[in-house]
C-alpha cells in the first residue's frame, strides 16, 4: 500500500477523476448486463443527442440509468482529456469543473452540445493571443448553456443543416463572450457565490432568450424526472462516497488535521482546499459533503433522479473549492426551513435541488455566521423557483444564477450592519 501510495504522489486527484470515470463506464456496462441489450446504449445515446436538454430534462427517465451513467462517463472523460492537454494542474477549481460537467451528463450536458462553447472560449484565448489554459475553468463551466445550442437546432425555422450550422455558430459566440462577463460577474457578489458562471450564464441566457422571443421563437422549460429512491443507485452513491473519505484517509498519512483545518475556512472565492490543506483531506471533506447530500435527500423523501444525483456530484467536486459541511449544513437547513413556511415542500423537485445547490451560498455563512447561511438558504429557495422561466430552462445552472442575486443582495447589507455595529463598539 504505501509503494502504490508514493507511485501516485502529486496524482491523486488525477487518479481519482480517472478512476470515477471508469466507475460511471462500470455502472453503464452492468446495467447494460443486467437488462440484456447492449443496443440500449446506442439507442440512447442517439435519444440523448437529439433531444432538448431544457431544465429538467432527467436522462435517467429519458434514456435509463445505463445511458445516462455512460454518457456522464463521456462527458467527463472530455473535461478530463481538455484539463491533462493544456497541463493544468488537479487542484480545487479542476475538480469542481470535472464533476460539475461529470454530474450535468445525468441531465443537460453530452459530448455534442458542449463542444461548441469549448471551441468559442479557445477562440477567444487564439484572438487575445493567449492560451486556452488561461481561460480553461470558463470553458469548462461554460457548458452550462449547452442546451441552448440544442434547442436552437429545433426553433431556427430553417432546414436541420442550416440549423445546425447556425447552432453551433451561437455556441461558438456563447463561449467567446463568457470569459469577460464572468470575470465582471464575480466582483458584483465579491466571491460570496461559488457558481459565478452560472450567474453570467443566466444573464446571458436572459438576453439571448429575449432576443429570440422577439423574432417569435419561444422555448419553454420542461420536467423530464424520474421518481423514488432507487437503492441500488443510493447504495452506490454512498460507497462511491466512501471510497472517497477512505482514500484521501490514506493519502493523508492516517490523519485528520488537514481536514480540522478545511473546516475553519469560510470558503469565499478563491477557496483553493488542495494548495491550502492537501488533496487527501480535500477527498475527505469531498466524500463527507456527498453523503451528507445523500442524507439529506433520503431524509426528506427526495428522488436519486438524474438532476438530483447530478447535483451532488456536482457539489461534491465543489467541496474541493469551498464548500464544507460546518459552512454548507445552515445554508441547506434555511432551504428546507423554508418549506415549513411557503407553498412548497422538501420533495418538491425544484426544492430538492435547490437544497443541494444551495452549496453555492456556503461562503455567507463560513463567513458571517450560522443565521446568515439560513437566512441565505431561506432566499434562495424562493428566488429560484422563478428564474428559470426568465430563460426558458436554458442555463443548467439556474441555482447558481439564483445564488448570485441572494448574494448581491445580501452581502452589502449584512457587511453595512458590520460596519455600523462596530463604529458604535468603538465610539463606545
Amino acid at each position: 500500500m504505501g509503494k502504490w501510495l508514493e507511485c501516485i504522489s502529486g496524482k491523486e486527484l488525477k487518479v481519482f477523476s480517472i478512476f470515477s470515470m471508469a466507475a460511471f463506464f462500470m455502472a453503464a456496462v452492468i446495467v447494460t448486463f443486467v437488462t440484456g441489450n447492449p443496443m440500449e446504449l446506442v439507442d440512447g445515446m442517439k435519444l440523448i443527442v437529439i433531444s432538448r436538454d431544457a431544465l429538467i430534462t432527467d436522462y435517467f427517465e429519458l434514456a435509463g440509468y445505463g445511458t445516462a451513467f455512460l454518457n456522464a462517463a463521456l462527458v467527463l472523460g472530455i473535461s478530463i482529456l481538455l484539463v491533462i492537454s493544456q497541463k493544468i494542474p488537479f487542484t480545487g477549481p479542476t475538480m469542481a469543473a470535472l464533476f460539475i460537467n461529470a454530474g450535468y451528463g445525468l441531465w443537460g450536458k453530452n459530448p455534442v452540445n458542449i463542444i461548441p462553447v469549448i471551441l468559442g472560449t479557445a477562440l477567444y484565448a487564439r484572438i487575445h493571443k493567449s492560451k486556452l489554459s488561461r481561460y480553461i475553468y470558463t470553458a469548462l463551466f461554460g457548458t452550462c448553456l449547452a442546451p441552448l445550442i440544442t434547442e436552437l437546432v429545433y426553433l431556427f425555422p430553417f432546414g436541420w443543416q442550416v440549423n445546425l450550422l447556425l447552432a453551433v455558430m451561437a455556441g461558438m459566440l456563447i463561449g467567446f463572450v463568457l470569459p469577460p462577463l464572468s470575470m465582471h460577474t464575480a466582483s458584483m457578489h465579491q466571491g460570496y457565490n461559488l457558481f459565478n458562471v452560472g450567474f453570467s450564464g443566466g444573464i446571458l441566457a436572459f438576453a439571448v432568450v429575449c432576443l429570440l422571443r422577439s423574432f417569435g421563437m419561444e422555448s419553454e422549460s420542461v420536467l423530464v424526472w424520474k421518481e423514488g429512491q432507487n437503492q441500488v443507485v443510493g447504495i452506490g452513491l454512498f460507497l462511491y462516497f466512501l471510497a472517497a473519505i477512505i482514500f484521501g484517509f490514506l493519502v493523508s498519512g492516517r490523519k485528520m488535521d488537514g481536514l480540522k483545518n478545511i473546516m475553519k475556512h469560510p470558503g469565499r472565492a478563491v477557496a483553493d482546499f488542495v494548495l491550502m490543506d492537501g488533496a487527501g483531506p480535500t477527498l475527505m471533506n469531498m466524500g463527507l459533503v456527498g453523503i451528507l447530500c445523500e442524507g439529506y435527500i433520503l431524509l426528506t423523501g427526495g428522488d436519486f433522479s438524474g438532476p438530483v444525483v447530478g447535483a451532488i456530484l456536482a457539489v461534491f467536486g465543489f467541496s474541493a473549492f469551498g464548500v464544507h459541511v460546518k459552512n454548507y449544513f445552515p445554508v441547506m437547513a434555511g432551504v428546507y426551513i423554508s418549506t415549513f413556511f411557503t407553498v412548497f415542500s422538501p420533495d418538491t423537485p425544484s426544492i430538492q435541488l435547490a437544497a443541494i445547490f444551495a452549496a453555492g451560498l456556503s461562503p455567507i455563512a463560513g463567513q458571517f455566521g450560522v443565521a446568515a447561511g439560513i437566512l441565505a438558504g431561506f432566499l434562495h429557495a424562493a428566488v429560484v423557483v422563478c428564474t428559470t422561466p426568465m430563460y426558458g430552462g436554458l442555463n443548467l445552472y439556474n441555482n447558481g444564477f439564483s445564488a448570485g442575486w441572494v448574494a448581491v443582495i445580501m452581502v452589502p447589507v449584512i457587511e453595512s450592519f458590520m460596519k455600523h455595529f462596530k463604529e458604535r463598539k468603538r465610539e463606545k
